[in-house]
């Protein structure tokens, strides 16, 4: 079933947060909380990214993508696809029988030598054959990297709890820039094979840079598919599985999919999630404040690590 056109997630704006009157700053952190507490997703727009920067990653990814499989393939096989390339169709949703109709690359945080995770996160590779993509990739991780803590600041406010509850899960997590492409869809693709089935985010949040196609679509608690875009200038943030845990499902990792495009338009995607994960040894618990008689904690700690290469091996990425 598709949502009714009138249903839509909240849009709220960062900046309102970040330098806005102390009634602006209250009303975004009950509409932020508030939608991800009903929908798992919200749309942010001035959020402070350089959209020139988004542009020009977009620009670099898609004559990385037309590479030839073989010098693609050079940059592949690094631990649980965690960085470089991973194939077309080798990710799957858990559960879900066959491969997604993408492939994608991987960026993590640049670590200088003596770092606490240098020897535990794997190393970026940078392909040779675009020389600019490491400066373009970096300077926009890093103001993703600043945007997340605003917004995890303001979800700790809408909690009522020490601002840095979330944000310091973050601070030195193993967080990935993805992104992916989505070919045209190939004339003898598996019929049940979408481009992104129906799945949740491993991590603690997502944000979406607008993808350059329509496509991306969530699942609403009344069990009906609603699509989600982005418009210029605009991130989508959406709530994974480990925040989940950590409120207790009082905030969902909401189900969500990239659907596959009509034969009018079967024409390629490109979309750049920045998956937010928290520090390895980073305990998942449920926090305090939401645990009730009503609503028990329904999982045991585990660190993020353990976690991770949980979901990994469950999604085919990790043997």
């Amino acid at each position: 079933m598709t949502a009714p056109s009138s249903l839509a997630i909240p849009v709220v704006n960062l900046d309102d947060f970040v330098s806005g009157s102390p009634q602006a700053r209250a009303q975004f952190i009950r509409t932020l909380g508030g939608g991800l507490k009903e929908f798992g997703f919200i749309t942010v727009g001035r959020h402070g990214i350089d959209l020139g920067l988004i542009r020009d990653a977009y620009r670099l990814f898609a004559e990385l993508f037309a590479l030839d499989d073989a010098t693609k393939q050079k940059y592949s096989g690094i631990k649980g696809g965690q960085r470089g390339y991973t194939g077309f169709g080798v990710e799957h949703a858990k559960d879900h029988p066959v491969g997604d109709l993408k492939e994608f690359w991987h960026i993590g945080p640049e670590l200088p030598a003596g770092h606490r995770y240098a020897s535990v996160y794997p190393a970026n590779v940078w392909p040779s054959e675009l020389p600019e993509l490491k400066r373009v990739t970096t300077t926009l991780f890093s103001q993703l990297n600043t945007c997340v803590a605003s917004i995890l600041h303001a979800l700790a406010d809408y909690f009522e709890l020490p601002r840095d509850t979330f944000s310091k899960m973050a601070v030195d997590g193993n967080s990935v820039m993805r992104a992916i492409h989505y070919p045209p869809l190939p004339a003898d693709a598996d019929p049940r094979a979408v481009r992104a089935a129906a799945h949740e985010d491993i991590n603690l949040i997502t944000v979406l840079c607008e993808a350059t196609s329509s496509g991306l679509e969530l699942l609403t608690r009344s069990g009906e598919w609603m699509a989600i875009d982005a418009l210029e200038g605009q991130i989508v943030v959406d709530a994974g599985d480990m925040l989940q845990r950590v409120t207790n499902y009082v905030i969902p990792a909401t189900t969500h999919r990239v659907v596959n495009p009509p034969g009018d338009a079967n024409l390629p995607r490109y979309s750049l999630p920045f998956f937010v994960h928290p520090y390895p040894e980073c305990v998942l618990e449920a926090l305090p404040c939401c645990v009730t008689p009503d609503n028990p904690a329904k999982y045991p700690p585990i660190t993020a690590d353990e976690f991770l290469n949980e979901r990994l091996r469950e999604i085919g990425l990790l043997k």
